[in-house]
């Protein structure tokens, strides 16, 4: 199962909407066959794993799979059904499938197949895989992230706007496997005028094999821009590149200003939001997001949008790349959240520090118990 999990992890950039999975088949102690997910539309890692045993006789084989063999057709056929017709004797599966289309009807169909089922095994191992894919099925919303960087004394930029650069390259391209594993980039129209940032997975800059960085450039994830009034300029960075972007705006999304932005960009879409006190309602952004299938979402931006994810505790996870440097008091902080006594503070719990070149990389989580 171990090794099953490694297989699933080659499928980290890949795979979305559908899970990253991985698949061992083995006889007599013996690995004979292995596969993985790799991208949506291709075979899960089960039917890969039988591919690859080459033909031959499958018949009292184990197969390891990090989550439970799907039992719906989609764009493949059911995983279980698979299993079952190449004579799989044993099933031991990571953990069950959290999709209501699946949920114990993949292991239920492998026990009236007399199939030998077993498990869960190494679930947390497996449940860190697809923290987003987990998340969507069991609640409609997605896994969203919030990346910053700050100086070490808490500050993002200067009074001005300048923030160029905070961190160093390793920190840059830290962030750029942050966004190939995401299937949305969140930014507001405020970051976007002042950095006019592109907003995609620059090649060249995730430190991948040729193999994972061809497949991460190819799922580019969705650009999501956050423009209340239409303020977007025709001329911005981001309508340079390919992949879709998507225009949250409470504006009128068919009035001569989309009209304009709609002529920049193939793959522009523009929809009118959700209004909450004259701003796009961001518990209505983390649905929509979750209705177009995005698992994990990664919300880069200013101190403004940031602090108000989090305080409306939409964020479940914050990444912070903290440089060796001081920008004094004059500079700007890293969320905006106007709290007034000790007893107001936002508890966190911090799951991880480490380096990243000289800079330091900080996972923290909203401590919602405290």
């Amino acid at each position: 199962m171990a090794r099953a999990v490694q297989l699933a992890r080659l499928g980290h950039y890949s795979t979305m909407p559908n899970p990253r999975v991985g698949c061992v088949l083995v006889r007599a102690g013996q690995i004979i066959a292995e596969g993985w997910h790799q991208l949506p539309g291709k075979g899960h890692a089960e039917v890969e794993a039988i591919a690859n045993a080459g033909g031959q006789d499958l018949s009292g084989t184990s197969a390891y799979v990090t989550l439970e063999p799907c039992s719906f057709h989609g764009k493949t056929g059911p995983c279980c059904e698979a299993l079952a017709a190449a004579g799989i004797g044993r099933v031991v599966y990571g953990m069950e499938d959290p999709n209501p289309k699946v949920a114990g009807r993949g292991n239920e169909y492998l026990r009236q197949q007399g199939i030998q089922v077993e498990g869960p095994l190494l679930e947390e191992s497996c449940r860190a895989l697809n923290p987003g894919f987990i998340r969507r099925m069991e609640s409609g919303r997605p896994y969203v992230r919030a990346k910053l960087a700050m100086s070490l004394d808490g500050r993002t930029a200067m009074a001005n706007g300048e923030s160029k650069w905070i961190t160093a390259a390793p920190a840059r391209h830290d962030v750029q496997r942050l966004r190939a594993g995401s299937c949305a980039i969140v930014s507001g129209i405020d970051s976007i005028l002042r950095d006019n940032p592109a907003m995609t997975v620059r090649a060249g800059e995730l430190d991948l094999s040729p193999e994972a960085e061809a497949l991460a450039l190819a799922a580019q994830p969705l650009r999501v821009v956050l423009d209340s009034q239409l303020r977007l300029d025709t001329k911005a960075q981001l309508f340079n590149f390919p992949g879709p972007i998507l225009l949250v705006t409470l504006a009128d999304p068919a009035g001569e200003q989309a009209r304009q932005l709609l002529a920049q960009h193939t793959q522009l879409e523009i929809v009118q939001g959700r209004d909450f006190q004259g701003r796009i309602d961001l518990h209505w952004l983390v649905a929509e997001l979750g209705r177009r299938q995005c698992n994990e979402v990664l919300v880069e931006t200013g101190a403004s949008l940031a602090g108000s994810f989090l305080r409306r505790g939409l964020l479940d996870e914050v990444i912070i790349y903290m440089a060796p440097k001081l920008l004094g008091s004059k500079a700007r902080p890293i969320f905006e959240l106007p709290l007034d006594t000790m007893a107001a503070h936002l508890p966190v719990i911090i799951e991880d520090i480490k380096p990243v070149g000289r800079d330091w990389k900080i996972i923290a989580r909203p401590d919602t118990e405290s």
